[in-house]
C-alpha cells in the first residue's frame, strides 16, 4: 500500500468530510486525497474574513476545481471576539474556534460525518493554539495523524499534480502583527495593501510585519540580494509607503516562516528544562 492510499483510506473510513480549505499545499492536499477516498461526499469550504490576504480565495477555487472537489465559501468573523482582538499567544485559538464553529454547524446541516484540517506532523513542533480549538470540535488531522511532515506533504502533492504544491505559507494577515498589538481591520487591510505592493513588484516569498507606522518588509532568501540593491529597496519602500505607512525597513535576514513564534517557543522550552544541578521534577 502507498502512502497515498493509506491517507485515502483513513479518510474513507470516516463516510463523509468537510475540509477546512485554505489553499495552502496542507489543505489541497488533504482537499484531493478526500475527493479520491469520498467523492461527492466531500465538501471543501474556505472561509473568508479580513485577515484572509487578496488573491488567496482566488488560488483555493482554482485548486478546488483541479482536484476536484466541490467548494463553497463562507463568511467568519474573529474580530468579534475579545481573545483574538487582544492577539495574546492564543490568539489562532480563538480564530480557530470561530472557523470550526461555522463548519461543525454547516456538517450538522448538511449532515457531514467529519470535519478535515491539513495540520501536519511538523506543526506539533512549533506554537500551535488552533490545534487545542480543533480537538474541541473533533477535527481529524489525516497528514497529522499519519505522521507526514512538510517535505513529504509537497512530494505527494507533486505526485498527485496539486497547483499548488510549490505555493509559498500564506498564514492569516494577523500573524503579521507582533503579540499584544491589538487586531483591527483597519491594520489587516494596510498589511494586505502593502504586501500586494511589494508581491506586484515581482516577490513572491515576503511579509510585511506591523510596528505601528513602521513596515517590517521581509523577503524570502532567493528574492532579498534584488530587494538589496539601491534600484530595488527604493521599489519596495516607495510600494509600502503608498500602502500607507510611514517608515519602512526591509529586513537584512531573509525570511523565515514562524520568525515569531521562535523567541516564544524558545523560551517555553528553556522554562522547561531543569536548572543545572536541580532534580528533574
Amino acid at each position: 500500500m502507498t502512502r497515498i492510499d493509506e491517507l485515502e483510506a483513513r479518510i474513507a473510513e470516516l463516510g463523509s468530510a468537510i475540509v477546512a480549505f485554505s489553499g495552502g499545499v496542507d489543505s489541497s492536499l488533504v482537499a484531493c486525497l478526500t475527493a479520491r477516498a469520498l467523492g461527492e461526499r466531500a465538501l471543501a469550504v474556505t472561509a473568508v474574513s479580513p485577515a484572509l490576504a487578496t488573491g488567496e480565495l482566488d488560488g483555493a477555487s482554482e485548486v478546488a476545481r483541479a482536484v476536484g472537489i466541490a467548494h463553497e465559501v463562507i463568511t467568519t468573523d474573529e474580530l468579534t471576539r475579545e481573545g483574538y482582538v487582544a492577539n495574546g499567544r492564543d490568539r489562532c485559538y480563538h480564530c480557530k474556534t470561530e472557523l470550526y464553529e461555522h463548519l461543525s454547524a454547516l456538517a450538522i446541516r448538511r449532515g457531514f460525518a467529519a470535519l478535515l484540517s491539513g495540520a501536519n506532523a511538523d506543526d506539533l513542533g512549533d506554537w500551535r493554539p488552533g490545534l487545542t480549538a480543533a480537538a474541541e470540535h473533533g477535527v481529524h488531522h489525516p497528514l497529522l495523524e499519519a505522521g507526514v511532515g512538510k517535505e513529504e506533504v509537497r512530494e505527494l502533492a507533486r505526485t498527485l499534480r496539486i497547483p499548488s504544491a510549490e505555493k509559498p505559507a500564506s498564514p492569516c494577515l494577523a500573524s503579521r502583527l507582533p503579540y499584544g498589538t491589538p487586531v483591527d481591520r483597519e491594520t489587516l487591510a494596510l498589511i494586505d495593501r502593502a504586501e500586494l505592493a511589494v508581491r506586484r513588484l515581482g516577490y513572491g516569498v515576503l511579509r510585511v510585519r506591523h510596528y505601528g507606522t513602521l513596515g517590517r518588509v521581509q523577503i524570502g532568501a532567493a528574492e532579498l540580494p534584488s530587494a538589496l540593491t539601491t534600484a530595488g529597496r527604493a521599489q519596495v519602500v516607495a510600494a509600502v509607503r503608498a500602502a500607507g505607512y510611514e517608515r519602512v525597513e526591509i529586513d537584512q535576514e531573509p525570511f523565515r516562516s514562524g520568525s515569531l513564534n521562535t523567541v516564544f517557543v524558545g523560551s517555553m522550552r528553556a522554562a522547561a528544562r531543569p536548572a543545572r544541578g536541580s532534580a528533574p521534577q
